[in-house]
């Protein structure tokens, strides 16, 4: 597997655990501060065993860890994975962005008009 498919991998990853809302959520409270998986889980109407599911989905991608700390299991986030997906959509965007310039170019108009 080359480097690009490897970081291909690790996009789909990323995008995939933060695609549902539930995972965001959990992910907002994370990067808050630590939280005990059972904590999480009194925050949604769903199972304590889906939203373990959720938190595996998160720690694959690397968006979290986890340590355990007596019977519980503290969940925190982590930053340099949530930066990562920020570079990689600020890419997107300055290609989108090139795209919408070189547009702008071909029907002829000042992508940055001067402001009078």
């Amino acid at each position: 597997m080359t480097g690009a498919d490897e970081d291909d991998d690790r996009a789909d990853a990323l995008f995939h655990a933060l695609a549902d809302r539930t995972r965001r959520d959990i992910m907002r409270r994370v990067l808050v501060g630590e939280h005990s998986v059972s904590a999480l889980a009194a925050n949604y109407d769903m199972s304590f065993a889906a939203v373990q599911k959720h938190v595996a989905v998160l720690e694959r991608a690397g968006l979290l860890t986890k340590r355990r700390n007596g019977r519980e299991q503290l969940a925190h986030g982590e930053v340099d994975a949530v930066r990562s997906v920020a570079s990689m959509l600020a890419d997107l965007e300055d290609v989108w962005r090139g795209r919408i310039a070189r547009i702008d170019e071909l029907i002829g108009k000042d992508p940055n008009p001067e402001q009078e």
